[in-house]
């Protein structure tokens, strides 16, 4: 069974032919060439796609909760816990009035995609007053 090697060479200046047909005799074959060019730096751009549950602050051009998609992560995860499925947390966000951020309805697909989300946030959530506040109920 063959293998596939592969080699990165750096490159300070033009490449000369004497140099591509030493490695073409050795048995290495050009598959790509990668440019590279220095450009004056633009401002750091924020990125396309805010995360669910943040959003930018009119006033300062920060970062910072946005309650009504926290209430939503909130409501998420607590259906996560309750270990719905997908369909079922979809639905019961759904019949609390909830919505995606583009203002549809969530589905179980809009649903599986916010798992990365809620694993990111979930160690904050947990660790809140808010989450505390919200399970004492369910304890008593």
């Amino acid at each position: 069974m063959k293998k596939t090697e592969r080699l990165r060479q750096t490159v300070a200046g033009p490449l000369n032919e004497a140099d591509l047909q030493k490695q073409a005799e050795q048995g290495w074959k050009m598959v790509a060439v990668e440019w590279e060019r220095e450009v004056e730096a633009a401002e750091e751009a924020l990125p396309l796609e805010l995360p669910f549950g943040l959003r930018i602050a009119a006033e300062s051009q920060q970062l910072e909760e946005d309650p009504q998609e926290r209430e939503t992560l909130f409501q998420m995860m607590d259906l996560v816990v309750q270990e719905g499925s997908y369909s079922r947390i979809a639905e019961e966000l759904n019949r609390r009035g909830l919505r995606t951020r583009e203002g549809d309805r969530w589905t179980p697909v809009s649903v599986f995609e916010m798992l990365p989300r809620l694993i990111e946030v979930g160690p904050r959530l947990f660790r809140s007053a808010e989450w505390e506040r919200r399970k004492q109920p369910l304890v008593s």
